[in-house]
């Protein structure tokens, strides 16, 4: 019953794999239209492919952080891990939170993954919700420090979606708090919980709550050994909130390596950040895979106006082969078969 854990559904991936590809086939399609191929071609022409290369630099910074982030707390829990399998479980991880609606599928493949290697689905679910704690609070803390800073540019930049990006900071703070309670004050979450599990069996909408119940009260108790071991190993902690804030940091810089890329100047770094923080925000509310059509729409909306006339289409299409479609690329390679050894 520990490791009962099931991967996502072939169908359904394969059907978000194909929604992908027809995204991306119209983004193409739409870049023509507008552009002309002709264009297109002269601007590739003049594009700064050293800045294409850092931006490159600043994706594999954003993939080694996020699998220190992992490999930390299970190192801790299981001696023998190996970086090279954190490694693997990190981008298997974002390859299914970019093939699934509102990135569903990555945690429960990861702790799928790590099932292979002798890993508990228990210990697993607890290092994620800790990494999440910790990844989330670095992620806001740093936005809302550069936003102090340039916040007139940001509230100018949005200026009537500001409401927007107040709303998605406390959504947040407040699933940070959640999760921080359930490892302190299990009958707070229980006392929320159990009476809209027993909802949801009277509707028909589970068939067995008593079950559910009981899985999530084990779920919560592991959760909160875990927590507790985690509250006593401040320097951990430290280190893995210190590499998030590097991780958050490399995937912003990745927009302002796009942005540099195609010879726009006059924006700088740190104006940025909040702005493609205010783009996650938005991408995190839109169901398709990879935030499909949203993300883009978005980048669109937000960036139109400082990156130079007839820039934006392509710089769409870079920003996206760096956060999306490469992600799925080099995970999709990590799922091909290898021989897998008890605890690497």
């Amino acid at each position: 019953m520990e490791n009962e854990i099931k991967p996502t559904n072939k169908k359904v991936t394969i059907l978000n794999i194909v929604l992908i590809i027809i995204i991306f086939v119209g983004l193409f399609i739409y870049m023509i239209n507008v552009d002309g191929i002709e264009n297109i071609l002269n601007l590739l022409k003049t594009v700064d492919y050293r800045w294409v290369m850092l931006g490159i630099g600043c994706l594999m910074i954003h993939w080694i952080c996020t699998s220190l982030t992992l490999h930390i707390p299970l190192k801790k829990m299981y001696s023998s891990q190996r970086f090279t399998n954190s490694f693997k479980v990190a981008m298997i991880g974002l390859l299914f939170d970019n093939i699934t609606p509102f990135s569903s599928g990555g945690q429960p493949m990861q702790a799928y993954e790590l099932t292979k290697t002798g890993k508990k689905v228990s210990d697993s679910l607890s290092i994620f919700a800790i990494k999440f704690i910790i990844t989330q609070t670095a992620l806001v803390i740093t936005t809302l420090i550069v936003v102090i800073f340039e916040f007139n540019f940001f509230t100018n930049l949005l200026q009537n979606f500001a409401w927007i990006a107040i709303a998605g900071f406390l959504i947040n703070i407040l699933a940070i708090i959640v999760v921080f309670i359930a490892g302190i004050q299990k009958r707070v979450i229980t006392f929320i919980t159990n009476p809209i599990i027993k909802l949801l069996g009277k509707i028909h909408i589970l068939k067995d709550p008593e079950m559910v119940i009981e899985k999530l009260d084990k779920s919560i108790d592991n959760f909160r050994n875990q927590f507790n071991v985690m509250r006593n190993e401040k320097t951990m902690v430290l280190k893995m909130f210190l590499i998030a804030c590097i991780q958050s940091l490399a995937y912003y810089s990745i927009t302002y390596t796009v942005y540099r890329a195609f010879g726009n100047s006059g924006i700088s770094f740190w104006q940025i950040i909040p702005v493609q923080a205010f783009l996650l925000l938005i991408m995190t509310f839109i169901p398709t895979p990879g935030a499909g059509v949203g993300a883009e729409g978005g980048f669109l909306l937000l960036f139109n106006s400082i990156f130079q006339n007839g820039t934006i289409n392509m710089s769409i299409l870079f920003w996206r082969l760096y956060t999306f479609y490469l992600p799925i690329i080099v995970g999709a390679l990590f799922l091909i078969p290898t021989k897998n050894k008890i605890n690497t």
